[in-house]
C-alpha cells in the first residue's frame, strides 16, 4: 500500500494552512466517504482508514505535530509520511 503523505502549512493571507492533525482528520473523512460509496471490499482503502485512525489515537501524534510545527516555524517545508504496515503504521518526517 502506498504511504499517506501529509504536508502541513501555516496560514497566510491568501492560503489557509492546516496542521498534521487537521490534515489527518480531513484524509480520514475522505476515506470514510470513499468506503461508504464502495460496492464491496477495498482492502487498500480500509488499510488507509485504519492507519489514519491509528495515527490520530497514537500518543506519538502530539509529538509529531509539535515537531512538524517547530520545523514550520523555522521556515522549513515539512511532510509527515504514514507508512501503513499492518497493525502498526510507521511515521516519518521529511524536510524539503
Amino acid at each position: 500500500m502506498k504511504p499517506i503523505d501529509l504536508e502541513p502549512r501555516y496560514s497566510t493571507t491568501k492560503i489557509p494552512g492546516k496542521c498534521v492533525k487537521c490534515l489527518a482528520e480531513q484524509e480520514l473523512r475522505n476515506c470514510l466517504i470513499a468506503l461508504l460509496r464502495e460496492q464491496g471490499d477495498n482492502k487498500e482503502l480500509e488499510e488507509r482508514f485504519e492507519a489514519l485512525v491509528s495515527f490520530l489515537r497514537s500518543p506519538k501524534a502530539k509529538r509529531l505535530r509539535d515537531e512538524t510545527e517547530r520545523y514550520l516555524a523555522e521556515g522549513k517545508e515539512v511532510r509527515l509520511i504514514i507508512h501503513p504496515e499492518g497493525s502498526k503504521p510507521r511515521y516519518e518526517i521529511k524536510l524539503g
